[in-house]
């Protein structure tokens, strides 16, 4: 199963505050770990929300929200996409990350399967057809 694991983002993030040499140095640590298992898909980090935007959708009508965003709490500092057999899995690995004083979020990605009959195979067919034409940009 695929996992999207979400770090929240704090005051000092959103102050445009970057990593230490020796923070960076530890997530590379985790990040190779995971690599390295076989683990990891893909991760970054996110800039600052000052450097960002939201579109809110009132009706059909989108409007667009310049950053920053004052819920700290709620923002996204940055992501990982993994591999794993089980959210119990994730957890485990999670727990190995060289974090501090905050919570990460795991959530399962959602699967064809999860969408039921409504996913018919005329739209299943062409929601692979461009998974490989984003796979195929991508090397």
């Amino acid at each position: 199963m695929r996992v999207m694991v979400l770090v929240k983002g704090d005051a000092e993030y959103e102050a445009g505050r970057m990593p230490s040499t020796d923070d960076l140095a530890a997530m590379g640590k985790f990040n190779e770990e995971l690599v390295k298992a076989g683990v990891m898909l893909a991760g970054e980090g996110l800039a600052p929300t000052v450097q960002g935007k939201r579109v809110r959708f009132d009706g059909t009508k989108p409007h667009v929200i310049d950053g920053p965003f004052t819920e700290a709490k709620e923002l996204v500092g940055g992501f990982w996409i993994w591999e794993v057999a089980s959210l119990e899995e994730a957890a485990e690995w999670l727990k190995r990350a060289p974090f501090q004083d905050t919570e990460v979020e795991i959530r399962r990605i959602a699967e064809a399967e999860d969408f039921g009959a409504d996913f018919t195979p005329e739209l299943r067919e062409r929601e692979q057809k461009l998974r490989d034409e984003v796979a195929s940009r991508q090397k």
